[in-house]
């Protein structure tokens, strides 16, 4: 894929914040020529699919303010600077639902907004779930927890109220993986 490579001449933060790092950079072309990308440094995150014993899975509804409404999505959160894909897994499961698995899985792996971030996103599959407390929200955190069958997950898609495209993504790999159909 030589032919298609862009190679990096400079690199400017634009933004520095709390969570996002905002990059401009000078590149050469695979024609010679130079172009500019601009682009968010992210720390990358975790989604988790928590299958509760009965076959549901744990959803979630938190407002997100740049999109102005409140989303249904599957627990999710941010790895922290040198912390295990895993342990940031088990630390987003307790910490928002309240729940410990007996059981995980990493299933893959997905990248949100290939065009203008290198946020990458970690999938995991969580079994065994049991409540060990209430939520642990960080503060400004607010979200309601609800349980919901597969198959009112897959209708959720299908009428446009689930759009989160981590939780769509991580839907279509546990159906996969809980199917039998990849192991």
């Amino acid at each position: 894929m030589k032919h298609l490579h862009e190679e990096m001449l400079d690199s400017e933060q634009v933004f520095c914040g709390k969570l996002l790092d905002v990059r401009r950079d000078r590149v050469r072309l695979p024609d010679g020529n130079e172009g500019v990308r601009e682009y968010i440094v992210h720390p990358g995150a975790v989604v988790i699919i928590p299958v509760l014993d009965n076959g549901d899975l744990l959803f979630e509804r938190q407002y997100r303010y740049p999109v102005g409404h409140a989303f249904l999505e599957l627990p999710a959160g941010k790895i922290d600077p040198g912390e295990d894909i895993l342990a940031t897994a088990v630390r987003e499961l307790l910490e928002e639902t309240g729940h410990e698995a007996a059981e995980w899985r990493h299933l893959g792996l997905m990248h949100p907004c290939i065009g203008y971030s290198n946020e990458r996103i970690e999938i995991f599959l969580a079994r065994g779930l049991k409540r060990v407390s209430a939520p642990q929200l960080d503060h400004g955190e607010f979200l309601d927890i609800l349980p919901l069958s597969f198959s009112a997950a897959a209708d959720a898609i299908r009428s446009g109220e689930l759009t989160d495209a981590k939780t769509i993504t991580a839907l279509f790999w546990a159906e996969k993986v809980l199917d039998g159909t990849w192991r």
